[in-house]
């Protein structure tokens, strides 16, 4: 298999944190949570040998792009409270938590059989996926689910409104358009700058990108 590149990676925005450490990329990412761009910095130059260590786990390439965004996911959460001195050891660097991390989600992993993996590495690079998700989870309850719905499963108006109904919730066929529109809207204003800097560019919309079933999942929770 083999290993994916990522546009981003030269993004200028992305290349200006380059002579960045690990670490001080980390604190820049925990000290600004509302930025995107240190993750997405830690992303790139982490992603090969991430993906190095996963795809030999992984029994097709659709099971390893799946599983290589899952964990970065994982790590997107992990890192925010992440204290390398609270180990005790200086020879606790960045790259070999990171090493160790990756180590242990391979081995706990149950993958799903390659027909119900939905998620599309190049569609939808991991970083966006995380803070996308993240503005899917600050969406109003009943439009963050219209969302998913018709990302996810590309449900018709029809269908979301008789859905929505049975749920005891009333949206006319012709109202969920618009309540589309607005989700796709506050999705978009609700991610961070740099991060549609980066990913959008001023040319596209969160619409065009498929929200995988493990979103639905999250938006549900």
């Amino acid at each position: 298999m083999a290993i994916p590149t990522f546009p981003e990676a030269n993004h200028p925005v992305v290349k200006s944190l380059s002579h960045y450490n690990d670490q001080e990329l980390l604190t820049l990412f925990q000290r600004y949570p509302d930025a995107g761009q240190h993750f997405t910095a830690i992303f790139c130059r982490y992603s090969p040998m991430v993906y190095t260590l996963i795809q030999h786990r992984a029994k097709s390439p659709v099971q390893a792009d799946y599983l290589f965004a899952r964990l970065w996911r994982h790590l997107f959460f992990e890192m925010g409270g992440l204290d390398l001195r609270s180990f005790g050891s200086e020879e606790i660097t960045f790259q070999s938590w990171l090493i160790n991390v990756t180590a242990l989600c391979i081995n706990q992993a149950e993958l799903p059989p390659v027909e119900e993996i939905h998620y599309n590495l190049r569609a939808m690079s991991p970083p966006f996926w995380c803070y996308l998700d993240r503005a899917l989870d600050h969406l109003p309850p009943t439009l963050r689910l219209m969302v998913t719905l018709a990302q996810t499963f590309r449900w018709s108006d029809t269908r979301i409104s008789a859905y929505l109904q049975a749920e005891g919730e009333y949206v006319p066929p012709a109202e969920v358009k618009a309540r589309l529109s607005e989700g796709y809207q506050l999705l978009e204003t609700t991610l961070p700058d740099d991060i549609r800097a980066i990913y959008l560019d001023g040319n596209a919309s969160v619409q065009g990108y498929g929200l995988d079933s493990a979103s639905l999942e999250a938006s549900l929770d």
